[in-house]
């Protein structure tokens, strides 16, 4: 029995909702600990294409699924998503979803607060996706939020709102200068939301720790990727919660000792989406080839993702600050046209060579990538799925991530379907 935590190790849009999705199969429960639904997961089987924002991608392997008590939760956004599956004939009840009473609530005002800055903020915008999420955390925070526990009790829901809508009316009218909210209509709405979710809402903390009692294997699913964290991402261009591993414990109600393994999902080069430093960007035809090869644009927002090479810098903070046990390499055969690789294994700052990530971001914007150069190996690779068959060149690039990273590589994916994946080794096999 093994319990496996999934992160991202650069700005998110690594592909752990393919992985996530493979290892459901050796999983019982599949548990998302943190973010909104401003991550998105995109899942190809059978050819069909799925998209998923809050329900963990495991329920297309139909697994019990869990949101976690650290992720912020728009129910509408939720109730659409149970509908959207349904309707592809995916069961998505009681039995195979469970919310925790204690996640956190996005409400109307999250929103029209998240867009009114942004607006505001001019040139200077970070990129938000405008969906609540930030200023969801900001009232988690402030202990100003509206938990499940709440939503689904009518009392407790209404004194919430009477409590908290007339600050944030002063708020949007009188700041934001933008429009504001109506109680009564966020009570009625609301309350159909409550109606609707309350069969799902419970302690998901003492219902993971019977399954893990009773020896059942449990996934826990990260959002974004762990240059987003507020706390160890590149601030503010960051996300509004810990993307980190450590945050699996925190966001679901578990303790340490029963994660046992970490994979990072890496993909083989690096892309980011929204404003902020990145390092080892390309400006040139070869940015733009691999961005229209590996179809580069956000599951969520739809938004141009910015390519450059792999940047093993920012990969060995991620190692370090998650614990990494194990790699998924993601989206290897979009390089395959390409006649050279580089790799950035270093910065360098006023002449100096580092291989940290400077938490000032001016520097960081300031460092120059040092490369190494690989060929490449010019073949379509989507068809393998022995990793002895692939290209000597190729193995040779996933050798030296292995090198660099001190991190073996475990999975390979080499095409958006989940049949084309290598699996070297199964990380719930240990």
């Amino acid at each position: 029995m093994a319990n496996i935590a999934i992160v991202g190790t650069q700005w998110g849009d690594e592909g752990k909702g393919k992985i996530v999705d493979l290892l459901a199969a050796e999983a019982d429960v599949v548990v998302r600990f943190q973010g909104g639904n401003n991550a998105g997961h995109t899942m190809v089987v059978n050819g069909e294409q799925f998209i998923s924002h809050l329900i963990p991608s495991g329920i297309l392997q139909k697994k019990v699924c869990v949101i976690g008590n650290g992720v912020v939760v728009d129910p509408e956004v939720l109730i659409g998503e149970i509908d959207y599956l349904e309707s592809k004939g995916i069961a998505v009840g009681p039995d195979m979803l469970m919310i925790s009473d204690r996640a956190h609530v996005i409400m109307p005002y999250h929103k029209l607060v998240d867009h009114g800055r942004e607006k505001m903020k001019g040139d200077k915008k970070i990129g938000t996706t405008g969906r609540g999420i930030g200023p969801s955390y900001e009232d988690k925070a402030t202990r100003r939020g509206v938990r499940f526990v709440d939503l689904v009790d009518p009392q407790s829901f209404r004194e919430r709102l009477e409590a908290i809508v007339p600050d944030k009316n002063f708020y949007l009218e009188k700041f934001l200068n933008t429009e504001t909210v109506d109680l009564e209509a966020i009570e009625a709405q609301y309350t159909q939301f409550a109606e609707r979710l309350r069969p799902y809402v419970c302690n998901v903390s003492i219902a993971l720790q019977k399954a893990i009692q009773s020896g059942r294997q449990i996934l826990f699913e990260g959002a974004q990727g762990t240059h987003l964290d507020i706390d160890h991402g590149t601030y503010p261009f960051v996300t509004s919660s810990n993307t980190v591993s450590g945050n699996a414990c925190a966001g679901s109600g578990v303790g340490p000792k029963d994660i046992n393994g970490v994979v990072g999902i890496v993909k083989a080069y690096t892309t980011r989406v929204g404003a902020g430093p990145f390092p080892s960007e390309l400006f040139d035809e070869i940015g733009d080839q691999i961005q229209k090869t590996g179809a580069e644009f956000g599951a969520t927002t739809g938004r141009r993702r910015r390519c450059g090479w792999l940047d093993t810098v920012i990969l060995n903070n991620a190692v370090r600050l998650n614990g990494l046990t194990g790699l998924a390499i993601t989206k290897l055969d979009v390089l395959g046209e390409l006649d050279e690789l580089k790799i950035c294994t270093a910065y360098e700052l006023s002449g100096q060579q580092i291989e940290e990530v400077p938490a000032n971001l001016n520097q960081l914007a300031e460092c120059k990538p040092i490369y190494e150069t690989l060929p490449g190996w010019r073949q379509d690779i989507r068809g393998i799925r022995k990793y002895e068959d692939l290209p000597d060149l190729a193995r040779s690039y996933l050798a030296r991530i292995e090198v660099l990273t001190n991190v073996p590589i475990q999975i390979v994916s080499v095409g958006p379907g989940r049949e084309e994946t290598i699996v070297l080794n199964n990380p719930f096999a240990g």
